[in-house]
Formats: structure tokens, C-alpha cells, sequence
């Protein structure tokens, strides 16, 4: 994995997916922190597609799902306000995760 997929690393192009940027820190690190992209990019049917395709343990994903929270906290908490669209994409995402507990 890419360690550090994330939605500002993943480059579009006419609606696809054109590239994947930064592999500063590729291969330090958790594994799991790249499944925070299922909880961040992808939901409902997509999500559960991704995760049945990468076959990961529950630990493993349970993880990714925790550094996804780590994540929009952190983003939630920096946002200028909470009107913000940072600050409501991480409420969002919140959201998503607290409902699948």
C-alpha cells in the first residue's frame, strides 16, 4: 500500500483517477492508515466493495477506521470555523464512523 493515500494525494482527470501523489513516507508506518481513505472517499456499497476486495482482518480494518477518526478530529478541531467545508467534510466523516459502530 501507498501509506499515505489520501483524497488531496489522488489527482483527477475528467472524472477518473488520473495519479497518485506523494510517496514521501511510503512504506513507514502502519499499513491500516491507508484504509482511512474507505472512510474518508468512499461510502455505503463502495465501501463495503473495497472492503471485501482488499481482504483484510477485522483488527486491520478496525484500525483503518481509527486513524480515519484520528483524522477528522484533527481536522474538525483545526477548521477555521465550523461552518467551514473542512470542518463539515470531517463531521461527515465522523458521522459515517460512529454510525458503523
Amino acid at each position: 500500500m501507498g501509506r499515505d493515500i489520501a483524497v488531496g494525494n489522488l489527482l483527477l482527470r475528467d472524472g477518473g483517477l488520473a495519479a497518485v501523489i506523494d510517496f514521501g513516507t511510503c512504506g513507514v508506518g502502519d499499513p491500516a492508515c491507508d484504509l482511512a481513505i474507505a472512510w474518508t472517499l468512499l461510502s455505503g456499497a463502495s465501501r463495503d466493495a473495497f472492503q471485501s476486495a482488499i481482504q483484510v482482518d477485522d483488527g486491520t480494518w478496525a484500525r483503518g477506521q481509527g486513524w480515519a477518526l484520528w483524522k477528522a478530529l484533527i481536522t474538525y478541531a483545526r477548521a477555521p470555523n465550523r461552518d467551514h467545508p473542512h470542518a463539515a467534510e470531517a463531521k461527515r466523516v465522523i458521522g459515517e464512523i460512529v454510525a458503523a459502530a
